[in-house]
């Protein structure tokens, strides 16, 4: 059975954390200084918890969730469903895998603030589903559906949060994606037992904008599954316990590309007048996130047994 481990803080305490039984979190007894001792001792210990514990814990609704994988790598993929890459005007038979990165620095708990930099126009939201590595690649290894479970230490709900002008105009992936706190992450970290790891196809995303769903899509839909991309990016990068692995979005997005007729206009202007352009176009559309938007990002099974928990982040 899978479970949900939890770095939270309360009123009364700092970082700790605490594995979910209903409604209230059980205190896991250590500290669990790394990645590796929160996926193998405190999940341990979460197990034994669930089984022998009598301890009523906390109710979930009085603690804070917090990050739960400060300081990891992230690692991405980018377009990764038919449906984003048909929205986003790419050919959804592309051959090759598109890889990106985001900084540690982005990274947020499932719970904080989204902040817009006073130079972004254009806020956009991805949900994705996170992998947490579980086993440290160094070099190049070939990863299958019989031994993921080797590598994937638990799933988290993520959100690649963007500023598509920056990103786009600029041409820059990394700067566009990275500014603090654009990518939330967690709230738990759901460990699932190794023979649940093959249900990471039957995942729902599910992304709403103050209430109203722009995103959702089965897992299943991935051009590119997880064991394949792990395999691939092990040529280019190395994985410490702990990293992130975000997979990629469905369709659903702020961002839509001008017409064609649009497109073939700008391709006349000079550069900096077509994005100026674009800019101008892509801010009419009333889909990007403006301050005091509420995001909520969840992820399960449609039967429930892997739930990943709901992210609820405020726009300022």
């Amino acid at each position: 059975m899978s479970i949900n481990l939890l770095r939270y803080s309360t009123e009364s305490s700092a970082a700790c954390w605490g594995v979910v039984r209903g409604e209230r979190v059980l205190p896991l007894p250590g500290a669990y200084p790394t990645p590796t001792d929160v996926l193998r001792e405190g999940a341990a210990d979460a197990r034994r918890l669930l089984t022998e514990s009598g301890d009523p814990g906390i109710e979930l609704a009085s603690v804070t969730p917090l990050n739960p994988l400060p300081g990891a790598k992230v690692n991405c993929q980018g377009t990764n469903y038919r449906a984003h890459m048909a929205e986003t005007g790419m050919d959804p038979d592309r051959p090759f895998n598109l890889f990106f990165t985001k900084s540690t620095g982005s990274l947020t708990g499932g719970h904080d603030d989204i902040v817009t930099p006073p130079n972004v126009r254009l806020l956009d939201y991805e949900i994705e589903l996170g992998i947490v590595i579980g086993k440290a690649i160094t070099g190049p290894v070939t990863v299958t559906a019989d031994n993921l479970a080797e590598y994937l230490g638990a799933f988290v709900v993520a959100n690649d949060v963007s500023a598509r002008d920056v990103q786009l105009s600029q041409g820059q992936y990394y700067k566009g994606k990275s500014y603090r706190t654009f990518c939330p992450v967690g709230p738990y970290l759901c460990v699932p037992d190794p023979g649940e790891m093959h249900r990471w196809k039957d995942l729902r995303l599910t992304l709403a904008v103050n209430g109203e769903t722009r995103q959702t899509a089965l897992a299943s839909d991935m051009v590119f599954a997880p064991a394949e991309t792990l395999t691939e990016f092990s040529l280019l990068e190395d994985f410490a316990v702990g990293d992130l692995l975000l997979t990629g979005t469905p369709g659903g997005v702020a961002l839509h590309p001008p017409k064609r007729l649009v497109q073939r206009l700008a391709g006349l202007l000079p550069e900096a007048k077509k994005w100026d352009l674009f800019i101008r176009i892509q801010s009419r559309n009333p889909a990007y996130l403006t301050p005091g938007d509420v995001v909520t990002a969840s992820i399960r099974t449609d039967d429930g047994v892997l739930d990943l928990g709901t992210q609820r982040n405020t726009v300022r």
